[in-house]
């Protein structure tokens, strides 16, 4: 008896004509093209910088759930920062930013401002780190993150340079690379990500992405309405370099303020073109070669 293969296309859409772009641009259900069947609500982070104090709960909260080592608590001169960036043992950083320059609605101390921010991975839509990754150590689970198997990385690094934001890291002594898994364990046991759990004034929002954005908008139009004008929104649009991220930002001044790319991409976008072009290349090489291979022979 003959077993009919299975019909993955069912499973899987095809590249070329179901799906505009997997690679880039907007992508709706980024679970289910990455094979899982009838996955949950994809989920992420929405941090309200406005609403951050700095108090690094969520730095010790990521630490104590994901056994994160200690990372130096060295002296930046930045402030109250004492980690610099994230990296394989930052999974939770929270910048501090102090700028001559009014906060909107506190005109009491007009000549000063505190920006405090607390980043993390960004669980793109297109996660270049995923696509780049030799062994299938990155994976996209079934709630829409972006985690590494530490058991199977075999520490090639190909993924710290894919990453347009600068977030994964290879751990020094251990060689394999490290990042948020926005606490996947928690997720499968239907509790919030730690850092969230801990934050005392919800900076670090936890839930439905399209939920969480819907809230953001609304949280944007009200600080404008109170007299904040450079709140915006940073990594919520499906249409950007990355498709949108799963952990986005309401900010009060500019990206790089903050340490942020102005206008990330996925590193991978550009791959098709780069294999055609080769492609053109090795076969222009190979009818020169046998020209004059024929030419010899006359």
């Amino acid at each position: 008896m003959t077993t009919e293969p299975p019909d993955l296309t069912t499973q899987r859409p095809n590249l070329t004509t179901e799906r505009p772009n997997l690679l880039y641009g907007p992508e709706p259900d980024v679970a289910a093209d990455a094979g899982h069947t009838d996955p949950p609500e994809r989920v992420g982070f929405f941090t309200d910088t406005s609403v951050c104090i700095g108090c690094k709960a969520c730095e010790v909260a990521c630490k104590e759930w994901n056994a994160v080592p200690e990372d130096g608590l060295d002296l930046t001169g930045m402030s109250y920062d004492n980690t610099g960036a994230l990296g394989a043992s930052t999974w939770r950083h929270v910048a501090f930013i102090e700028q001559a320059k009014p906060l909107g609605g506190q005109q009491s101390q007009p000549d000063m401002r505190w920006l405090m921010a607390s980043d993390v991975c960004k669980h793109c839509t297109h996660a270049a780190c995923l696509d780049v990754c030799p062994t299938g150590s990155l994976l996209r689970t079934e709630f829409g993150t972006v985690v590494v198997q530490e058991d199977i990385c075999n520490g090639c690094g190909y993924c710290v340079p894919a990453c347009p934001y600068g977030v994964i890291e290879q751990r020094e002594g251990d060689g394999r690379a490290w990042k948020c898994t926005l606490c996947y364990d928690r997720l499968g046991a239907g509790s919030e990500p730690a850092c969230a759990k801990a934050c005392p004034t919800d900076s670090i929002q936890f839930g439905p992405l399209e939920t969480l954005r819907e809230r953001a908008a609304e949280r944007v139009a009200q600080l404008h309405a109170t007299g904040v004008p450079d709140a915006r929104l940073y990594g919520e649009d499906p249409a950007d370099g990355v498709g949108g991220a799963g952990a986005f930002f309401l900010l009060l001044d500019e990206p790089e303020v903050y340490g942020l790319p102005p206008d990330p991409q996925v590193t991978t976008r550009d791959l098709p073109a780069m294999w055609r072009h080769a492609g053109v290349a090795a076969a222009a090489l190979l009818t020169g070669l046998a020209a004059m291979f024929a030419g010899g022979r006359r």
